[in-house]
């Protein structure tokens, strides 16, 4: 069943702080990304880069293998990721601030991120996306990019726009919370195998992902949309103080 896991055999409790992935192909990757970040002096671009290295290079790769509520946690650190990456982009008329021309229904990004995450926590799609690497990296490419393009169209919206797209991602995820920590049995027979050996029935492992996600799920779209405002606030900011300047505001 594990044998096609990216982040390898489910680990027990007592061996998981040996097992930091070390692909070459993902540090690489990451290691050229985090040198442009820097090079370019965008922090949110490297703080972006940064959280797919805790996600992907760290223990944590390992233990979403045996925990559900590790693959929660992993899930999350995708979309605030994403987050990271939104920020990133400068304004449309700046160098590298193309895609912020690109203007994204906030609709139709929510509906397609939630489409995807409720997606991939079918148990069957679930379980399948566990045991076949392609199948895995097609998981977390989609969660990432639905995300990205999410937060992509919050950045662009208005202020009734934002906080509606904020407001239904925070409850498609709390929903999603809700019924995992309320199911009656375990849905996912890779954890319910794995989270024993780490002191964990495989219910109880569900239960508390369950309530990573729709607890913790909150902190995401919160965090977002105030890193939005105040992005926002600065890019509007020099022109307001302009506009006094030359009184034309009085």
């Amino acid at each position: 069943m594990f044998a096609g896991s990216y982040c390898g055999s489910p680990p027990a409790l007592a061996e998981i702080g040996s097992r930091w992935n070390l692909d070459p192909v993902v540090i690489g990757f990451l290691a050229i990304a985090i040198a442009l970040a820097l090079k370019a002096r965008n922090r949110m671009a490297a703080s972006g880069i940064a959280i797919l290295a805790l996600a992907f290079i760290s223990p944590l790769c390992a233990a979403s293998v045996s925990l559900f509520a590790a693959r929660s946690i992993h899930h999350l650190l995708l979309i605030a990721a994403a987050l990271a990456f939104a920020l990133a982009l400068r304004p449309s008329g700046a160098a590298g601030g193309g895609l912020l021309r690109v203007r994204l229904p906030v609709s139709l990004t929510t509906f397609t991120m939630t489409a995807v995450l409720w997606a991939w926590h079918v148990p069957a799609l679930y379980n399948a996306a566990l045991a076949n690497i392609a199948l895995y990296w097609a998981m977390q490419i989609t969660i990432f990019a639905s995300s990205f393009a999410f937060w992509l169209a919050i950045r662009q919206a208005g202020v009734m726009g934002a906080v509606g797209g904020l407001l239904g991602g925070m409850v498609q995820m709390g929903f999603l919370g809700a019924l995992l920590t309320f199911a009656t049995e375990p849905l996912y027979v890779t954890h319910a195998l794995a989270a024993p050996s780490w002191g964990l029935p495989g219910l109880m492992d569900q239960q508390l992902a369950g309530l990573v996600m729709w607890v913790g799920g909150m902190i995401p779209f919160a965090v977002g949309g105030l890193l939005i405002a105040r992005k926002a606030w600065q890019v509007q900011s020099p022109g307001r103080k302009s506009i006094t300047a030359t009184g034309i505001s009085a």
